[in-house]
C-alpha cells in the first residue's frame, strides 16, 4: 500500500465511552474504551480481547509475557447509554450544538 494516502475517518465511538461488543470472540461484554486509531478503525477497550506478548529482557526491565488489551474493529462496538442500552447513535443539533443521540431511548449520550 505504498504511496497510497490514507484519510481520517470520523468513529461513531469516542475516548471514555461506554461500548458493548457486538461480534467476535468477546460478544456480549461491555468496557470503557481508552483508546481510538482513526485510520485503521479501531479502538481499544479497556479490559477487554486480551492477548499475551513476549517481552524481551534489557537493562530497564525484566523479560517475559505480559498481558494487554488489543484493539477490535469498531464495526463491532455498539454505544451504550446512561440507562445500559446500547443502540445505534443519530446526531442532532441542540442549542447550536452536535449531539449524539440513542436511537432506542432517544437520551443524549
Amino acid at each position: 500500500m505504498a504511496n497510497k494516502k490514507q484519510t481520517k475517518v470520523k468513529l461513531h465511538v469516542k475516548v471514555g465511552d461506554t461500548v458493548k461488543v457486538i461480534s467476535g470472540d468477546e460478544k456480549g461484554n461491555t468496557g470503557k474504551v481508552v483508546k481510538t486509531f482513526p485510520l485503521e478503525q479501531r479502538a481499544i477497550v479497556e479490559g477487554l480481547n486480551k492477548v499475551k506478548k513476549h517481552i524481551r529482557a534489557t537493562n530497564e526491565r525484566a523479560g517475559g509475557i505480559i498481558e494487554k488489551e488489543a484493539s477490535l474493529h469498531v464495526s463491532n462496538l455498539m454505544l451504550v447509554d446512561a440507562e445500559g442500552v446500547a443502540s445505534k447513535v443519530k446526531m442532532e443539533i441542540q442549542d447550536g450544538k452536535k449531539v449524539r443521540i440513542s436511537k432506542k431511548t432517544n437520551q443524549v449520550i
